[in-house]
C-alpha cells in the first residue's frame, strides 16, 4: 500500500486498472445488470434523497406560519430542524446494525415506509410536541437512503463511470434542500403548511412502489451471516464504534471533516435566507423568499452534474498519467479549484453584497447559484472517494461521513441566524470562506499522502486488535 504507484512499470502498453477494489468487491453481478435497470435504480435512489431532504428544509419559508400555529418562535423551530438534522447524522448508527442484521433492501424499504409513516404524522400534528417527535422520528430514517444509495452504485457500476453516476444521485439529495423550501414557500402562500408534509406523504409512498419493484439484492451475503449470529455478537453490531473507528484512518476523517464544512455553508445559506431577504428588500410573502432558494438549489444541480463528469474525467486521466494504477484520492484533484477558488469568492459577494445592500437581489441571487455549483463541484470528489478509499469498510466510512455532515449542517441551522444578527451576514458567510479554504488544504493532504495516511490508520487499527 505503501508503495509509490508511479514507480510501477508493465511490460503491457495498455495494462488493466489496478483497482484496490478488485480483491473486495461483492458486486460484480450489479456491473453486469442491462442499463436500463442501472439508470431506474439510479432514479429510485436519488429519489428517495430528495424526499429526505426535502424533509428537512420544506418547512423553512413556512416557519413563521408553524411557529404561529403552535404558539412558539421561529428560532424555537430553527433549533427543532436541527434536532433532525443530528436524527439524520446519527440514523446511521441504527440502519446500519439492522442492514447487516435483514439485509440491505430490507431494511432500505422499512425505513422508507417509516419516513412516509412520520410525514403523515408531522402533517397531522396537534400540538408542538406531536409535530416535533414525529419531526425528528423521521430524521431518523435519513442517512439510510445516502449511504444504501451509494452502496448501491458502487454495487453496479464501475468505478470510471461512477463518479458520473454519484454526480446524478447527488442530484436528489442537493435538490432536497432547494426545491423543498420554494414548494413550502408556494403551499404555505396559498394553502395550509400541512399540505408540504403531505406532499411528503406521495414522495416517500412512490419511492416504496419503485424500489420494491426495482432494486436489487444484489449482496445477501450479510444476511446470510446474520442467521448465525448469537445475542452477543448481534447487539455488538449496534455499537456506534463500528462506524466510528474508520475515523482513524486520517485520510478518512480529513475526507468527513472537509464535508462537515462544506455542509456549514450550505444549511447557512438555506437556513438564514428568509431571515435576511425579507427584511432587506421588504418581502412579505414566502412565495417570493421561497423562489430564492431556485438559485441554489439549481446550482446545486449543475454543480452536481459536472462535478460528476470532472471528478469521472480526473480519474480516466491519472489512470493514464500512471499507466493503468487508479488511486482513490486521484479524484479529488477534480475538486480543488472550487474550494481554493469560485467557493469563497461566490460567499464572499453573496455575504458582503447582502451586508452592504448593493446590488440589489440580482447580485446575491447569482452569487448563490455560482457558490451552489461550486459546492456540490467540491462535494462529488469527496463523497465518491468515501465510497472507495476503504472498500471493505465501504458502508461504514460513508456512515461515518454522515455523521460528521449532519452534525456541522445541525449546528450551522441553529446558530447562522443569531450569528448573523450578533456579527452580521458579511461576516458570517466570511467564516464559510474560512472554511472553504481549511477544506482546500485538507483535501490537498489527502492528494498527497492519502495511501501514507491510509497504511498509518491499517497500521494503527491493526496494533489495536
Amino acid at each position: 500500500m505503501g508503495q509509490n504507484p508511479e514507480q510501477q512499470t508493465s511490460s503491457n502498453p495498455n495494462p488493466p486498472v489496478q483497482d484496490e477494489e478488485k480483491a473486495t468487491t461483492t458486486g460484480q453481478k450489479g456491473y453486469d445488470l442491462p442499463t436500463w435497470r442501472k439508470c431506474i435504480i439510479l432514479f429510485v435512489v436519488s429519489w428517495m434523497t430528495l424526499a429526505v431532504t426535502f424533509s428537512s428544509t420544506s418547512l423553512l419559508p413556512a416557519t413563521p406560519e408553524i411557529a404561529k400555529e403552535f404558539s412558539t418562535t421561529p428560532e424555537i423551530l430553527n433549533v427543532t430542524n436541527a434536532g433532525v438534522l443530528i436524527a439524520m447524522g446519527f440514523s446511521t448508527f441504527l440502519w446500519g446494525p439492522i442492514g447487516n442484521l435483514i439485509g440491505r433492501r430490507n431494511a432500505y424499504n422499512i425505513a422508507i415506509f417509516v419516513l412516509c409513516g412520520c410525514s403523515a404524522g408531522t402533517a397531522a400534528a396537534i400540538n408542538m410536541r406531536m409535530f416535533t417527535t414525529m419531526r425528528i422520528l423521521s430524521g431518523f430514517t435519513g442517512t439510510i437512503f445516502m449511504v444504501s444509495g451509494q452502496t448501491i452504485l458502487a454495487d453496479i457500476f464501475e468505478p470510471v463511470v461512477r463518479g458520473t453516476a454519484v454526480g446524478c444521485f447527488m442530484v436528489g439529495s442537493v435538490s432536497g434542500p432547494a426545491i423543498g423550501p420554494c414548494f413550502g414557500g408556494i403551499i404555505v402562500t396559498f394553502a395550509n403548511w400541512r399540505i408540504i408534509f403531505w406532499l411528503q406523504v406521495a414522495m416517500t409512498g412512490m419511492g416504496l412502489i419503485l424500489s420494491l419493484l426495482f432494486i436489487p439484492n444484489i449482496n445477501d451475503s450479510q444476511k446470510k451471516a446474520a442467521n448465525k449470529r448469537n445475542l452477543t455478537s448481534t447487539l455488538s453490531m449496534f455499537n456506534p464504534l463500528r462506524i466510528l473507528r474508520q475515523l482513524i484512518y486520517p485520510n478518512v476523517f480529513l475526507a468527513d471533516l472537509t464535508c462537515g464544512l462544506l455542509a456549514t455553508f450550505q444549511y447557512a445559506i438555506l437556513t438564514s435566507a428568509r431571515s435576511i431577504f425579507n427584511p432587506r428588500f421588504n418581502l412579505t410573502s414566502a412565495l417570493v423568499s421561497g423562489l430564492f432558494y431556485l438559485a441554489p438549489g439549481s446550482g446545486f444541480l449543475v454543480g452536481s452534474i459536472i462535478g460528476g463528469h470532472l471528478s469521472d474525467r480526473t480519474v480516466r486521466r491519472y489512470i493514464r498519467k500512471r499507466n493503468g494504477v487508479r488511486l482513490a484520492q486521484d479524484r479529488l484533484n477534480s475538486g480543488l479549484a472550487t474550494l481554493f477558488g469560485l467557493l469563497p469568492a461566490a460567499a464572499l459577494v453573496y455575504g458582503w453584497t447582502l451586508q452592504e445592500e448593493v446590488g440589489g437581489m440580482v447580485v446575491p441571487i447569482i452569487s448563490a447559484f455560482v457558490g451552489g455549483v461550486a459546492l456540490m463541484g467540491s462535494f462529488n470528489g469527496l463523497n465518491t472517494y468515501t465510497a472507495e478509499a476503504i472498500p471493505r469498510k465501504r458502508s461504514e466510512v460513508m456512515s461515518g461521513k454522515y455523521v460528521v455532515q449532519y452534525m456541522f449542517a445541525a449546528g450551522s441551522s441553529a446558530a447562522v441566524v443569531p450569528l448573523i444578527n450578533a456579527i452580521g451576514v458579511g461576516w458570517t458567510f466570511t467564516i464559510c470562506v474560512a472554511f472553504s479554504i481549511i477544506g482546500g488544504l485538507l483535501v490537498l493532504v489527502i492528494t498527497k499522502w492519502g495511501l501514507d495516511l491510509q497504511e498509518w490508520g491499517e497500521k494503527f487499527h491493526n496494533d489495536q486488535k
